[in-house]
């Protein structure tokens, strides 16, 4: 039955929908953890140690928060995944283009193919630059994290990375959500406006607080 409903193009638009939601709900955990940078690099460093203590003594040291990673790899895999055997699928179905194009439409999938490739590159440097430190600017400093990021967004091209991949992130929330409504069922004559409504703000939110902490290094708030 699993099978069956993976092979459906209806299937794969739910495990996206689903997959997406996911990773939307730590997006804004995320976001929200980020902006204690502007309280300093105590409140900072305490929360990201207390994220490698959540759930003791139940569960043992970084257990929870391993198994929030485990989560998101598997929410993004499952969502790169669908798109990219969705979009192929649909390749297939039109070999050749229409006469006439809907210019709204396409211009939504393009962001969201475009939007998720660059999202996709983001996460690797992302990881590269503030978890393992392999291409991070100056010298890494394990347990530091507010230090980690400062020297990260000291850099010009630290922070065009960041701000391009957040721009993009954006864009991808305001048409994933309403598309993941409909996928869900949620949407309806009467409710497409809200939820119109809710992914423009969701959208407008999350590139704020995030954009604010590259800005509040360049500008010395954040040192």
């Amino acid at each position: 039955m699993a099978r069956t409903v993976w092979d459906s193009s209806v299937g794969k638009k739910a495990v996206m929908a689903v997959s997406g939601i996911i990773m939307l709900l730590y997006l804004v955990v995320h976001m929200i953890g980020n902006l204690k940078i502007f309280f300093g690099p105590g409140e900072f460093n305490h929360y990201a140690h207390w994220l490698r203590t959540l759930g003791e003594p139940f569960m043992h040291y970084e257990w929870t928060l391993w198994l929030i990673r485990v989560v998101l790899v598997a929410a993004v895999v499952a969502h790169a995944v669908s798109a990219y055997q969705l979009s192929r699928r649909d390749l297939r179905a039109r070999p050749s283009k229409y006469v006439h194009k809907k210019a709204r439409a396409g211009y939504a999938t393009r962001t969201m193919r475009w939007g998720g490739v660059i999202l996709g590159l983001f996460i690797v440097w992302h990881l590269l630059d503030l978890t393992t430190g392999t291409v991070h600017a100056g010298g890494f400093q394990e347990g530091h994290p507010y230090q980690n990021v400062v020297d990260t967004f000291s850099t010009w091209y630290g922070n065009v990375v960041y701000i391009v991949a957040v721009l993009a992130l954006g864009l991808h929330v305001r048409h994933g959500f309403f598309s993941a409504a409909q996928t869900l069922g949620a949407g309806s004559r009467t409710r497409n406006r809200a939820l119109r409504a809710v992914a423009d703000v969701l959208a407008l939110l999350l590139t704020a607080g995030f954009v604010a902490v590259p800005v509040g290094v360049m500008t010395g708030v954040v040192s």
